[in-house]
């Protein structure tokens, strides 16, 4: 299942402090140096490796997955879903729309 959620709808997910949400950085590591959402894991859709990374992680918790637009996140949703993920929350507008509704970035 994959959901678009909105920034305020993914900011009120990560507030509750869930053990089982993961947050998911699909970006280049130069974009997540720049800025990314706290304790997100970097793991670049457009790697060779993607699959075999994504493979390696706990496909039965729930993941928030972004990029820089929502366009990579939802494809490495795809990808995510079809190799057995089941709770997938894509980012509409990615990071940009997160920074600019005002929710925080670490760099």
């Amino acid at each position: 299942m994959i959901k678009s959620l909105s920034s305020k709808e993914i900011y009120d997910m990560i507030s509750k402090n869930d053990d089982e949400l993961y947050i998911l950085d699909v970006r280049t590591p130069a974009e997540y140096k720049e800025r990314h959402i706290k304790n997100a894991k970097l793991i670049n859709v457009n790697d060779a490796e993607f699959e075999n990374e994504i493979n390696k992680l706990d496909k039965s918790k729930k993941y928030i997955v972004y990029c820089r637009s929502g366009v990579r996140s939802m494809k490495a949703c795809e990808i995510m879903e079809k190799s057995g993920f089941k709770e997938l929350y894509n980012l509409i507008g990615g990071i940009t729309n997160w920074k600019n509704n005002g929710f925080p970035v670490e760099k």
